[in-house]
């Protein structure tokens, strides 16, 4: 094992991480921001849209995600929307992670008791404040650590963008590897950038449950 031919391509080994976390934040806020939307979709009264957002779900969650990527990068240029490798790779990793953010953050409008909306209304509250300060905010709580465990398999996940050619940390490694015929060095370095970033974003996100949530800290 050899590591020395490794470290004059350290630049590029950074910017790939680099594009990989900014694919997987993006991703994950459009997501959230989808899955919030079609939670509230599903919980509505409107029967159409609830059937829309049902088949959504259904759809991306039972297709792989690269082909979903695929779709969106090879196909939908045959319909006028040609997209960049990495914006049809956020578009794709986006409707992929807010599927399943959708049932995630409906199960936790769900978890929250009716009775409490209900005193919101007696209170003089519109709808919109009590599904903002009532509703939302335990929701959420609830939701959080589905909803992070679901950030850590997307972050993972974002190495299918490769294969659309994006400059993300996975791409790096195969560009690497055909410079220096290192295949077991390179990609046990590239593991090691993985498995780093995802604990990482685990210490992180346990401590924005305790600080935020008031969560016990684990023994």
């Amino acid at each position: 094992m050899n590591f020395l031919p490794l470290w004059r391509y350290q630049n590029q080994l950074i910017d790939g991480a680099i594009v990989t976390l900014e694919l997987t934040v993006i991703s994950a806020v459009c997501g959230l921001l989808i899955g919030i939307a079609g939670a509230v979709a599903l919980n509505g009264r409107i029967t159409p849209l609830r059937w829309l957002v049902r088949g959504y779900i259904e759809l991306f969650r039972n297709t792989p995600s690269l082909i979903q990527i695929f779709i969106v990068f090879f196909v939908l240029p045959n319909f006028g929307l040609k997209l960049p490798a990495f914006e049809a790779a956020a578009v794709a990793l986006s409707l992929y992670f807010g599927a399943y953010s959708v049932e995630i953050i409906r199960s936790g409008l769900d978890s929250i008791p009716r009775s409490q909306v209900e005193a919101g209304a007696c209170l003089g509250l519109s709808g919109w404040q009590v599904f903002r300060h009532i509703i939302l905010p335990p929701a959420l709580r609830n939701a959080y650590p589905a909803v992070t465990s679901q950030f850590v398999l997307l972050l993972l996940g974002t190495s299918l963008a490769s294969q659309v050619a994006a400059d993300e940390l996975f791409h790096v490694a195969g560009f690497i590897e055909s410079r220096t015929y290192r295949s077991f060095e390179v990609y046990a370095v590239i593991c090691a950038v993985y498995f780093a970033m995802a604990m990482s974003f685990k210490a992180l996100f346990a401590i924005i449950g305790v600080a935020a949530f008031r969560w016990p800290r684990r023994r």
